[in-house]
């Protein structure tokens, strides 16, 4: 098996999980499911015992303390310093143009929850595989419900024991056609984690996004590098077009590939999608932090509070989020709106 480079992307300020994830500790910081971070358990999927070679995380100027507090027993680990943010394009770029050509990269989200790890391992083997041989491998996360808040891959004919071609990129469905994949069973949601040798990546970059490609490469070649971090040049970055990996070259390439990931994935996208991730009672409720919590008849309820009481009766499918002087309340419904209150915008 190819060695394996975890390239960790490290940013966002994930509004929607206000009032407990803001921009001066965004949610992959806290330890939202378990004793670790999202960024710890991340970087904790990847042992040295498992094939993994140290991290290369990619992270901006406003989270770099906290990266570095939390890398304290990874060593070896590099961190790449975005001066801007032009989306994960060019932010993988980064990382491949400081790695050999023949390294496996294995992109993975900093803020993603994954109760398997053993599934996650299996499936990173199997993608490096595929990767070696130049592929460009999507984990296909089993999808269980018919959601509408993720992209979706179509499976196509088998490549390898546990490989398939990606026959079609499917952006996020409306709910009767998110109904209609999962009935197919050859809809997988895309979780946002790829593995490919640096070379291919890189060729396919310059083949369809050759901006991105030379202006990272230059800025790059443009870098100074201070102890474990490496800064990419700012002015010739903040030049490079934006644009998601996705667009830029998985949804281009003819290499396209995946392999399936029944991991116990979620995005911790929302307060809904925390809730699911947590541990409940036999009613539903869950309870997080180190506040009295009380629940009376209530059921599919989830309060996280930071020390005042809370007590709730008789409700269901409702959040509630206790912050320092800040308190949200929503309906399950209601929680993609959560990064829009003002609170969360103003943070």
């Amino acid at each position: 098996m190819p060695v394996i480079v975890p390239v960790i992307l490290c940013g966002g300020s994930g509004t929607r999980l206000w009032p407990r994830s803001r921009a001066s500790k965004p949610k992959p910081f806290l330890p939202l499911v378990g004793d670790s971070t999202l960024f710890e358990a991340a970087v904790l999927r990847c042992p040295a015992a498992g094939g993994f070679a140290p991290p290369v995380v990619v992270t901006g100027h406003k989270h770099l303390d906290h990266v570095e507090q939390q890398l304290a027993g990874a060593p070896g680990a590099q961190v790449i310093v975005e001066p801007s943010a032009r989306n994960t394009a060019a932010a993988i770029a980064l990382a491949a143009y400081r790695l050999p050509e023949d390294a496996v990269m294995l992109v993975c989200p900093s803020d993603h929850h994954i109760g398997d790890a053993d599934a996650f391992a299996a499936a990173a083997c199997a993608a490096a595989d595929l990767a070696a041989e130049g592929w460009l491998v999507s984990f296909g996360i089993e999808a269980t419900t018919p959601e509408t808040g993720f992209g979706y891959l179509k499976r196509g004919e088998a490549i390898s024991g546990t490989g398939y071609r990606t026959a079609q990129f499917v952006e996020k469905p409306d709910l009767e056609r998110a109904k209609a994949f999962l009935a197919e069973g050859i809809y997988a949601w895309n979780g946002g984690i790829f593995a490919f040798r640096v070379k291919d990546f890189l060729a396919e970059l310059t083949a369809h996004r050759p901006a991105i490609a030379a202006g990272v490469a230059d800025a790059v070649a443009k870098g100074t590098e201070d102890g474990q971090r490496f800064h990419p040049d700012a002015a010739t970055f903040a030049a490079v077009p934006s644009d998601s990996v996705d667009y830029a070259v998985m949804e281009n390439t003819t290499r396209a590939a995946m392999v399936p990931a029944d991991m116990n994935w979620s995005d911790i996208g929302n307060w809904h999608a925390l809730h699911e991730a947590l541990d409940r009672d036999d009613n539903g409720n869950s309870v997080r932090g180190i506040g009295d919590v009380e629940l009376v008849d209530c059921r599919n309820v989830l309060v996280d509070s930071d020390g005042p009481r809370v007590s709730v009766i008789g409700l269901e499918d409702v959040i509630v989020v206790v912050d320092g002087n800040d308190i949200m309340i929503t309906t399950v419904s209601g929680v993609q709106k959560v990064g829009k209150l003002s609170g969360a915008v103003n943070q």
